[in-house]
């Protein structure tokens, strides 16, 4: 089933939302592929999210012990002005606490 990650700014929390639940957690894990998906029509926030179609990939509050089986490979921007990222999808993605979200790879 098709989820979608966004930043909730005014709370500080990453919201994950689909048809049939919407929760917040303060970080999030996605271990599988995601799409950036991008709304400029709307006229309501968010106008640029995270999509993925496995919810069972998504790790909310992983521990930072699990995190040491990943890597950093980049930043994941979202630019407000423009609703656009500059990374369009890929596959494991790390959005932090502060609001940072990374690309990841895992390591072998």
């Amino acid at each position: 089933m098709k989820s979608k990650i966004h930043r909730c700014n005014c709370r500080k929390v990453w919201s994950i939302q689909n048809r049939k639940f919407k929760i917040t957690v303060q970080s999030i894990l996605l271990t599988g592929e995601w799409i950036a998906e991008l709304k400029p029509e709307r006229k309501c926030e968010p106008k640029g999210f995270v999509t993925t179609k496995k919810s069972r990939e998504i790790v909310y509050n992983p521990t930072s012990k699990y995190l040491e089986n990943f890597k950093i490979i980049d930043k994941l921007i979202y630019d407000k002005k423009n609703v656009n990222f500059n990374i369009k999808n890929g596959k494991c993605l790390f959005f932090a606490e502060d609001g940072t979200c990374y690309i990841l790879k895992k390591e072998t």
